[in-house]
């Protein structure tokens, strides 16, 4: 596969998963995104803005966001966060101890 077209793919599937979290998984909590894999939809739109200042291009924390939320940040967690469950805060503080 030539360089060009591995881009190409990178960036549909890139989309695909931001339609994802957009459109058929709103409901999904942030929260258990982190717990299960990681990262979230907040990690996603850090990453997006990392990359576009490596190549000079300056974005916005919230216009950055806006990539992986559909909408502005504000009004997603109005719409969609919920409160963390003591089990959902409990699991993160597992998942994410200080490695020695």
């Amino acid at each position: 596969m030539d360089n060009q077209t591995r881009i190409e793919l990178e960036a549909a599937a890139f989309r695909r998963l931001q339609r994802h979290l957009m459109d058929d998984r709103a409901e999904v909590q942030n929260i258990d995104m982190m717990n299960l894999a990681g990262f979230c939809r907040n990690c996603l739109s850090r990453w997006y803005q990392e990359a576009a200042a490596e190549k000079g291009i300056e974005i916005s924390k919230d216009a950055a966001r806006e990539t992986f939320y559909g909408m502005p940040y504000d009004d997603w967690k109005a719409e969609f966060q919920t409160e963390a469950t003591p089990e959902q805060r409990k699991a993160f503080a597992q998942s994410h101890k200080p490695k020695d």
